[in-house]
């Protein structure tokens, strides 16, 4: 039936793939799977490539969020790709469905977009300004009168809540406790314990930084959620699609600007790429007029969410899911670096377009 399931590299969670494929096929109308490669990189769904006769697609298995936000994100998207935004138009049953159910199982079905990821350090200072006009663009195309179809309208004012200095370390504490109990600790657990240690430090330095309040600034409206280089392709030197749109919620925009920017160009070195950060926020800016004290609002809030959040050390042991280990020592050198030039980033983040 198909050439390849995977590498051989995917988790047993997989396994039922090719039973599933046949029910797919005809669901959405492929006629015969010609080959199926499992597409490692996804952290949160399982993700495939399809080779049909009717050209490439991609298959995502949908875990990380309910079926009925699903559909709606789905929904956004078909309304989306109207608009120009480059994504791809979610593929249909003959009932209309764009998600289909195979057991408990729920998939979505995309027009293959070529292109590939690129770590922000990679882009110009030119291409560093793209991504973020294309935050913005994507930002009012999210709260246009045409998306209002399928989104309510957003509230003016979001609670952002705040973890408070005593509820981090005792988050530590806890992390520490488990680790200390291991019968064989690992390379990881070692390096998570020292990790720890470095972040109370940091915690005792600079607890009274913390936000003061739950209010976030504004504006507020949807956003992606996870706009960064995993879920962005590039093809000769242009923003060729967006991809995993899961995280579609209402945020303040602000937020995501300095999610994106952390992410997409704070890179394993431990540090962010202020240049990058500028030319971003002046792109951003160049299309949604963000005040600088709502981006500087956002950027603290961000800060302390990251001196106060083990989000890696939960899924490793809270949920027994290692996929995500590699992004937390990374993590932590960035958050020092951080700490470290504050002001700097503050001012990275006021640029104008």
């Amino acid at each position: 039936m198909t050439e390849a399931i995977d590498d051989g590299s995917r988790s047993s969670r997989y396994s039922i793939i090719e039973e599933d494929l046949v029910v797919l096929g005809k669901t959405f109308g492929l006629g015969e799977v010609q080959a199926c490669r499992f597409l490692p990189n996804g952290l949160m769904n399982g993700n495939w490539r399809l080779e049909t006769a009717d050209g490439a697609f991609a298959l995502k298995r949908i875990m990380d969020v309910p079926l009925p936000l699903a559909r709606r994100n789905l929904a956004v998207l078909s309304e989306l790709a109207d608009t120009g935004i480059p994504v791809g138009r979610p593929m249909a049953t003959p009932s209309g469905e764009t998600v289909a159910e195979v057991a408990d199982r729920g998939y979505c079905l995309i027009p293959w977009l070529e292109g590939g990821h690129r770590p922000g350090t990679e882009l110009t200072l030119g291409q560093a300004g793209d991504l973020g006009v294309l935050l913005g663009q994507i930002h009012r195309s999210l709260n246009d009168e045409r998306t209002a179809r399928v989104l309510p309208p957003a509230s003016e004012l979001l609670a952002a809540p705040v973890t408070t200095p005593n509820a981090a370390h005792a988050d530590a504490d806890r992390f520490l406790a488990l680790i200390a109990a291991l019968d064989s600790p690992t390379a990881f657990d070692a390096g998570a314990a020292r990790a720890l240690g470095e972040r109370k430090v940091l915690l005792d330095k600079h607890a009274h930084f913390h936000p003061g309040t739950e209010v976030a600034a504004g504006p507020v409206g949807w956003t992606h959620g996870d706009v960064q280089h995993r879920n962005v392709l590039w093809r000769d030197g242009k923003i060729a699609g967006v991809i995993d749109w899961d995280r579609i919620r209402v945020r303040p925009f602000g937020e995501e600007v300095a999610r994106t920017a952390s992410v997409q160009f704070g890179g394993e070195d431990g540090f962010l790429d202020l240049e990058r950060t500028s030319a971003f926020v002046a792109g951003y800016r160049s299309v949604v007029p963000i005040l600088v004290p709502a981006l500087a609002d956002a950027v603290e809030r961000l800060w302390w969410k990251r001196m106060s959040d083990y989000w890696q050390l939960v899924f490793h042991y809270d949920r027994d899911d290692h996929s995500c280990d590699h992004l937390f020592l990374p993590a932590e050198r960035l958050l020092a670096w951080w700490t470290a030039r504050r002001e700097d980033v503050q001012a990275a983040f006021a640029a104008m377009p």
